[in-house]
């Protein structure tokens, strides 16, 4: 019988922690705290409900064509195939790389998968430099990315687009075709072959558009 790893691409969302400039941190508290329950319990008995209060842009997070486009599919029509067991790819890009082409995917196999994209960008996480001059996709790239049929785009850095600018093309190209889109994802240097399953799935939310996930690979030795 064949054993599984299974490797965490995922960030801690943690109090006060700023996935995006500009967007607010998660608060992160007790609803009801283990001494307030103790009240409305029998002796030894103990619960901790917590409240927490955050955008949508938190974490590790996918975005889905309802984030881009009114009329697009929101979280609660994604089907779970789309974001879960599905055949992955990684590419590694050289960290001085900051423009991303579509010459970096020429050759592989990309049609149907998970194609995630190592910058090495998640080692500044929870830095000012996170925010500056991150590596991105080209348009380009995304449309390269359309015509070759990927299911699913993810990055490990702060946005897949551009952001020294207003227009988002990559986020345009990709969900306006159905190819989903996983940003700030972390670890992703520790995937050293080429047969892995990639998942990322998010709650079942109606007229939303993007939410955290716990994102990982799984690989079978």
């Amino acid at each position: 019988m064949k054993s599984k790893e299974y490797i965490d691409l995922s960030h801690t969302i943690q109090d006060g922690i700023i996935t995006y400039k500009g967007l607010p941190a998660p608060i992160i508290c007790d609803y009801l705290s283990r001494e307030e329950s103790r009240k409305h319990y029998g002796e030894g008995t103990e619960f901790q409900i917590g409240k927490i209060e955050m955008v949508s842009n938190t974490g590790t997070y996918i975005d889905v064509p309802f984030h881009r486009y009114a009329n697009g599919t929101d979280l609660s029509e994604i089907p779970i195939d789309k974001m879960a067991g599905l055949e992955g790819i990684i590419v590694h890009i050289d960290e001085n790389k900051k423009e991303i082409n579509e010459d970096v995917f020429y050759d592989l196999d990309i049609e149907g998968k998970a194609v995630l994209i190592h910058t090495g960008w998640d080692q500044y996480w929870n830095t000012d430099q996170y925010f500056e001059n991150h590596p991105y996709l080209t348009e380009k790239a995304a449309q390269y990315l359309v015509d070759k049929r990927a299911a699913l785009v993810g990055i490990d850095s702060v946005n897949i687009d551009d952001t020294s600018g207003k227009d988002r093309p990559v986020h345009t190209t990709l969900l306006g075709q159905e190819i989903l889109i996983v940003e700030h994802l972390c670890n992703l240097k520790q995937i050293s072959t080429e047969n892995f399953l990639f998942y990322a799935v998010s709650p079942k939310i109606k007229d939303f558009g993007t939410f955290p996930v716990r994102a990982f690979v799984e690989i079978s030795n």
